[in-house]
């Protein structure tokens, strides 16, 4: 893929229309569920802003912002319930805001790009996440890069499916996956 991938930290001010547009979005509605009027998604994305254990960020591509994230520390989230945590796991939430990056293969992309973004902090080893587990589409381009289906878990605002994704297992993936664009391989 020949485009620029960033991750730029949300700012209240700037991002907060937006952000609350793609929560109206017909393919974000049903797994995120923060559909709500703007007073109360101001309220929400402020806490959210606050919450010390993660940090939000608006994915770009080639300067365009197309995507939401919530990069946080497994420790402090009500996820860390449903498994025995290390102290360094993080977690990760996504949605791809602008409906003209879907059906491109860019979801993939950018979630690498993420993971790799949070294997930076040398002590993690792991990296998981819990999409809903109706969310088909989604669980695939985890499983793409890398994430393994671990359990169904029970959390306050859904039924998500566990996965995690280790260093060692994501370095091997993106290790194969440059050998093979250098080489030309498509197996």
């Amino acid at each position: 893929m020949q485009k620029t991938i960033s991750f730029i930290p949300v700012d209240y001010e700037r991002d907060l229309e937006l952000i609350y547009k793609w929560m109206h979005e017909p393919h974000v509605i049903p797994y995120w569920q923060l559909n709500m009027p703007f007073s109360k998604f101001e309220v929400h994305l402020k806490r959210a802003l606050d919450d010390q254990h993660q940090t939000l960020y608006l994915g770009y591509m080639d300067g365009v912002p197309m995507s939401y994230w919530e990069a946080y520390w497994v420790n402090g989230d009500v996820v860390e319930k449903c498994y025995e945590p290390e102290m360094k796991d993080q977690g990760i939430h996504l949605l791809i805001g602008e409906a003209d990056f879907l059906g491109k293969g860019y979801s993939q992309q950018v979630l690498e790009a993420m993971v790799e973004f949070q294997f930076r902090e040398s002590e993690t080893q792991k990296v998981i996440a819990e999409p809903d587990i109706r969310n088909d589409k989604m669980i695939h381009v985890f499983e793409k890069c890398g994430f393994k289906a671990i359990k169904p878990i029970k959390l306050p605002d859904k039924t998500g499916l566990l996965m995690f994704c280790d260093r060692e297992r994501f370095g091997r993936m993106r290790k194969n996956d440059r050998t093979k664009s250098r080489t030309g391989s498509h197996l």
